[in-house]
């Protein structure tokens, strides 16, 4: 019996999960009429790697165009208050998949994970698992990193299919991290010639080829690589000789590489292969009813732009957790929106569930919020009360309303991120009673979610990798309590 054959036996199986109302009444009854005729909207779901908050046109970039991803926001909505569920890419990719704070399973507590042999339980129901049961043919194609093989996979947490890497990051040639390939199909290793974003594009756009011919609706996890190191645009080749001919142990990290160029190469030749999918799209028809979210895995990296906001990846500043957001579904959500309602990575689980009118797992709490409402009937945004926690410097973070606390060692601050979004100006002293709250709310948030685990994988820069970083030490970690 083949994959597909298994994945048609899984969904005619799985088509007893419940399908609830939403609570929406005022758009109950034309999602519930879509699906009376059958019709399940595809979803293709985009994810760059590390991109800064102001790395694309629509939120600000000047110095290169993103015209495939700024398409996307100008047809659909713009959300200017997005966050990352975490600084780094396998503890926020935990909470995408599940719908909830990573902190809740010991694989979101890796900062990223490495070293150790951690995954995501296959038995724990995901996005692509449960729209699977809704009649969907799921697939990956990209970065996974949420656990190795023979435990851990794409396969095994709801993916019928998967074409990536299973680590955090591969060389854009040599599909290698320090010599160690990592190129997959299924669950087989691969070789195949080329530049990954390319690579990735083509390979997704076969299988939107393939889902339109057979009338399948998909989910479709494209997860680029871009604009992650090592910081090779696609006529970069010589850099990936240079650092396979390093004798440094991690040289992949490029921390000697890269320019605000390369990055822009790399950018837009991501954006590139956007607009190739987008064009595909409209040429077999299926642009209407394809929802297309595009955002990122966690703040920017030392390229990025992340104005009007500061920190990088692995920092609980609003640059390391504010990331760009843009959605389109030309049938539903009305074109030229902008949204000021505070998301999550973990949001859009939910979201998704709820638009296609289908329940979660009742034993797997959703942490997230159903979007649903401010997509398709512009609802006013809802407040929210947000928590972080990042090992490395033992940093702490809770936003509720316009205001933020933050912890990074033993100092601790509050922020109006509105009226100061650069968080420069401490004002606990000036409002200790929402200081206290603030403190409070994350108390009682931490004290829901696994303890920390001060064996986990964490990191951080410090004045070794960045010059404006020269305060901090090569490696601070939590002190045990």
């Amino acid at each position: 019996m083949n994959a597909r054959q298994i994945s048609r036996r899984r969904l005619l199986t799985g088509s007893a999960a419940a399908a609830g109302m939403s609570a929406l009444a005022g758009t109950a009854f034309a999602r519930n009429a879509e699906r009376s005729r059958g019709k399940l909207p595809n979803i293709l779901f985009i994810l760059a790697d590390d991109m800064g908050y102001a790395d694309l046109g629509c939120y600000g970039r000047t110095d290169y165009a993103t015209p495939a991803i700024d398409r996307i926001a100008r047809e659909g909505m713009l959300f200017r208050q997005a966050y990352a569920n975490s600084a780094v890419c396998s503890a926020s990719r935990t909470a995408l998949i599940t719908g909830r704070y990573q902190n809740r399973l010991p694989v979101g507590l890796e900062e990223p994970l490495g070293r150790r042999v951690r995954g995501l339980p296959p038995s724990h129901p995901t996005m692509p698992s449960l729209l699977r049961s809704q009649g969907y043919e799921t697939t990956l194609i990209g970065k996974w990193h949420l656990g190795q093989l023979p435990k851990y996979g794409p396969l095994q947490s709801g993916y019928d299919h998967f074409w990536g890497l299973r680590g955090g990051g591969i060389d854009y040639f040599s599909h290698d991290f320090n010599g160690v390939p990592d190129l997959w199909e299924d669950d087989r290793e691969i070789e195949q010639p080329g530049y990954m974003t390319d690579l990735l594009a083509e390979r997704a756009m076969t299988a939107i080829d393939d889902y339109a011919a057979r009338q399948q609706p998909f989910f479709m996890s494209l997860h680029f690589t871009a604009p992650h190191w090592p910081w090779e645009g696609p006529d970069d080749q010589t850099e990936s000789q240079r650092l396979a001919a390093s004798d440094k142990p991690f040289s992949m990290f490029d921390t000697d590489g890269g320019s605000r160029k390369t990055y822009a190469e790399m950018v837009t030749r991501m954006d590139m292969e956007i607009g190739r999918i987008l064009e595909r799209l409209d040429r077999l028809g299926l642009a209407e009813d394809t929802i297309i979210v595009f955002t990122s895995d966690n703040g920017g990296e030392r390229y990025s732009k992340t104005w009007p906001y500061n920190g990088l990846k692995t920092e609980l500043l609003e640059g390391g957790l504010r990331v760009p957001a843009v959605m389109r579904w030309p049938r539903r959500i009305a074109a030229g929106q902008e949204s000021e309602q505070v998301i999550m990575s973990m949001d859009w689980m939910p979201t998704f569930l709820s638009l296609i009118q289908a329940s979660p797992d009742p034993r797997y709490p959703m942490d997230g919020m159903d979007l649903s409402a401010t997509l398709l009937d512009g609802a006013a945004p809802v407040p929210r009360t947000l928590c972080w926690r990042y090992l490395n410097l033992s940093q702490e973070a809770c936003r509720s309303g316009d205001w933020k606390y933050l912890k990074i060692l033993d100092r601790t601050f509050l922020f109006n991120l509105v009226d100061d979004p650069q968080e420069r100006a401490n004002l606990k002293d000036r409002y200790p009673q929402i200081y206290a709250k603030l403190v409070d709310d994350y108390r009682k948030w931490d004290a829901a979610m696994l303890p920390l685990d001060f064996e986990a994988s964490t990191s951080g820069f410090s004045g070794e990798d960045l010059a404006d970083h020269f305060g901090v030490s090569e490696r601070r970690m939590v002190e045990t309590k």
